[in-house]
Protein backbone atom coordinates (compact mmCIF):
# COMPACT_ATOMS: atom_id res chain seq x y z
CA UNK A 1 0.00 0.00 0.00
CA UNK A 2 3.22 2.63 -0.24
CA UNK A 3 1.91 5.13 -2.44
CA UNK A 4 3.80 7.77 -3.23
CA UNK A 5 1.79 9.12 -6.02
CA UNK A 6 -0.61 12.26 -6.06
CA UNK A 7 -4.29 10.41 -4.85
CA UNK A 8 -7.83 12.06 -5.29
CA UNK A 9 -9.70 14.21 -2.19
CA UNK A 10 -13.56 13.71 -2.18
CA UNK A 11 -15.60 16.24 -1.49
CA UNK A 12 -19.43 15.91 -0.54
CA UNK A 13 -20.51 15.35 -4.39
CA UNK A 14 -18.01 12.63 -4.97
CA UNK A 15 -17.70 11.00 -1.36
CA UNK A 16 -20.59 7.93 -2.23
CA UNK A 17 -18.00 7.08 -5.34
CA UNK A 18 -14.82 6.40 -2.67
CA UNK A 19 -17.14 4.98 -0.17
CA UNK A 20 -18.35 2.40 -2.74
CA UNK A 21 -14.59 1.87 -3.73
CA UNK A 22 -13.27 1.13 0.05
CA UNK A 23 -16.48 -0.97 0.38
CA UNK A 24 -14.80 -2.74 -2.35
CA UNK A 25 -18.10 -2.01 -5.21
CA UNK A 26 -18.01 0.68 -8.27
CA UNK A 27 -20.52 2.55 -7.71
CA UNK A 28 -21.82 5.75 -10.37
CA UNK A 29 -24.99 8.23 -10.47
CA UNK A 30 -27.82 7.05 -12.61
CA UNK A 31 -30.49 10.42 -13.64
CA UNK A 32 -33.83 9.67 -12.06
CA UNK A 33 -34.74 11.93 -14.64
CA UNK A 34 -33.40 11.17 -17.98
CA UNK A 35 -32.01 7.44 -16.41
CA UNK A 36 -28.80 7.63 -18.03
CA UNK A 37 -25.67 6.78 -16.16
CA UNK A 38 -23.16 9.78 -15.40
CA UNK A 39 -19.64 9.46 -14.77
CA UNK A 40 -17.83 11.03 -13.09
CA UNK A 41 -19.43 12.20 -10.16
CA UNK A 42 -21.08 15.71 -9.82
CA UNK A 43 -24.07 18.19 -8.83
CA UNK A 44 -25.92 18.03 -12.07
CA UNK A 45 -26.85 15.51 -15.12
CA UNK A 46 -24.62 16.49 -18.21
CA UNK A 47 -27.13 14.43 -20.04
CA UNK A 48 -30.56 16.61 -19.20
CA UNK A 49 -29.51 19.09 -16.27
CA UNK A 50 -31.61 17.54 -13.59
CA UNK A 51 -30.43 17.94 -10.15
CA UNK A 52 -31.82 13.72 -9.10
CA UNK A 53 -29.25 12.18 -9.05
CA UNK A 54 -28.65 8.98 -7.21
CA UNK A 55 -26.41 6.29 -6.63
CA UNK A 56 -26.14 2.65 -8.55
CA UNK A 57 -24.00 -0.37 -8.04
CA UNK A 58 -22.31 -1.25 -11.02
CA UNK A 59 -21.58 -5.02 -12.25
CA UNK A 60 -17.66 -4.03 -12.79
CA UNK A 61 -17.41 -5.27 -16.11
CA UNK A 62 -17.01 -3.03 -19.26
CA UNK A 63 -15.30 -2.85 -22.89
CA UNK A 64 -12.36 -1.29 -23.68
CA UNK A 65 -13.78 1.91 -25.92
CA UNK A 66 -9.73 3.77 -26.17
CA UNK A 67 -6.82 3.39 -24.55
CA UNK A 68 -3.37 5.19 -24.88
CA UNK A 69 -0.01 3.62 -23.62
CA UNK A 70 2.10 6.19 -21.39
CA UNK A 71 5.63 5.44 -22.34
CA UNK A 72 7.61 8.59 -20.11
CA UNK A 73 6.19 9.55 -16.33
CA UNK A 74 5.07 13.08 -15.54
CA UNK A 75 5.49 14.37 -12.54
CA UNK A 76 8.32 12.41 -11.18
CA UNK A 77 5.72 10.11 -9.17
CA UNK A 78 5.14 7.92 -12.05
CA UNK A 79 8.65 7.58 -13.87
CA UNK A 80 8.77 3.94 -12.18
CA UNK A 81 5.58 3.24 -13.43
CA UNK A 82 5.58 3.11 -17.18
CA UNK A 83 5.01 1.98 -19.86
CA UNK A 84 1.27 1.78 -18.39
CA UNK A 85 -2.13 1.97 -20.07
CA UNK A 86 -5.14 4.39 -19.63
CA UNK A 87 -8.10 3.00 -20.22
CA UNK A 88 -11.24 4.32 -21.19
CA UNK A 89 -13.64 1.80 -20.29
CA UNK A 90 -17.58 1.62 -21.34
CA UNK A 91 -19.40 -0.21 -18.41
CA UNK A 92 -22.27 -2.44 -19.03
CA UNK A 93 -24.36 0.16 -17.12
CA UNK A 94 -23.30 2.85 -19.82
CA UNK A 95 -21.21 5.44 -18.54
CA UNK A 96 -17.43 5.36 -20.10
CA UNK A 97 -15.16 5.80 -16.89
CA UNK A 98 -11.60 6.83 -17.65
CA UNK A 99 -8.53 4.21 -15.95
CA UNK A 100 -5.89 2.33 -16.15
CA UNK A 101 -6.10 -1.59 -17.63
CA UNK A 102 -3.91 -3.74 -15.81
CA UNK A 103 -2.46 -7.13 -15.90
CA UNK A 104 -2.13 -6.83 -19.36
CA UNK A 105 1.03 -6.26 -21.37
CA UNK A 106 1.32 -2.78 -22.50
CA UNK A 107 1.43 -3.16 -26.11
CA UNK A 108 -0.79 -2.17 -28.83
CA UNK A 109 -0.51 -5.95 -29.93
CA UNK A 110 -1.80 -7.14 -26.58
CA UNK A 111 -4.67 -4.03 -25.49
CA UNK A 112 -7.83 -4.25 -27.83
CA UNK A 113 -10.35 -1.73 -28.66
CA UNK A 114 -13.59 -3.81 -27.72
CA UNK A 115 -11.58 -6.07 -25.24
CA UNK A 116 -13.79 -7.49 -22.33
CA UNK A 117 -13.20 -6.37 -18.71
CA UNK A 118 -13.61 -6.66 -15.20
CA UNK A 119 -12.94 -4.05 -12.35
CA UNK A 120 -10.42 -4.45 -9.41
CA UNK A 121 -9.54 -2.32 -6.43
CA UNK A 122 -6.27 -1.06 -5.19
CA UNK A 123 -5.70 0.10 -1.94
CA UNK A 124 -4.07 3.45 -2.32
CA UNK A 125 -4.24 4.62 1.54
CA UNK A 126 -6.32 4.24 4.42
CA UNK A 127 -8.91 6.29 3.11
CA UNK A 128 -8.68 5.35 -0.56
CA UNK A 129 -9.00 2.98 -3.13
CA UNK A 130 -8.75 3.19 -6.77
CA UNK A 131 -10.71 1.35 -9.20
CA UNK A 132 -8.39 -0.29 -12.04
CA UNK A 133 -9.71 -2.74 -14.84
CA UNK A 134 -8.08 -5.79 -16.26
CA UNK A 135 -9.16 -7.95 -18.99
CA UNK A 136 -11.90 -10.68 -18.60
Amino acid sequence: MAQDKPLPVPDPVTQPYWDGLNAGELRIQRCRSCEKAVFYPRALCPHCGSRDLGWITCSGRGTLHAFTIAHRGTPAAFKGSTPYVVAMVELEEGARVMTNLIDVDPTPEAVKIGMAVEVVFEKASDAITLAKFRPR
